[in-house]
């Protein structure tokens, strides 16, 4: 198993995007915007290791509250190889008490993922 993406919250995707682009080398994906929500982000990679994906939502009336400070880490993403292997875990985690937040599902992305939250309370995506 690897962690696949480490994935952080901004209130500026572009100005993200560009530090990472230009001081550590990262290369961005293509921008990719969920229509109906306004979500948008960007995936970097760097020469060798996890990829970082950086992500925006923007405030509407009708979010929470809470949607005005989306800022900082929102998930690591660990790959476990297959399709199969995450379905399996998602539910290895639910027989033993964890909160599975997102059932297995291909995401808008194209991410087959189940998410669960570990102990402390950190959103754990679960990728094949």
């Amino acid at each position: 198993m690897k962690i696949e993406h480490i994935a952080i919250w901004t209130n500026n995707l572009e100005n993200l995007r560009e530090f990472y682009c230009k001081y550590f080398e990262a290369k961005s994906s293509e921008k990719y915007t969920n229509q109906k929500s306004g979500f948008e982000s960007y995936f970097l990679a760097f020469e060798e290791g996890c990829r970082l994906e950086i992500m925006r939502m923007p405030v509407t009336e009708e979010r929470d509250i809470q949607a005005k400070s989306i800022v900082g880490l929102a998930h690591f993403a660990i790959s476990v190889g297959s399709k199969e292997n995450v379905i399996k875990l998602t539910e290895r985690f639910k027989e033993d008490g964890y909160k599975v937040l997102s059932e297995p599902r291909t995401t808008g992305d194209g991410y087959y993922e189940g998410v669960i939250s570990d102990p402390d309370g950190n959103r754990v995506e679960i990728t094949e």
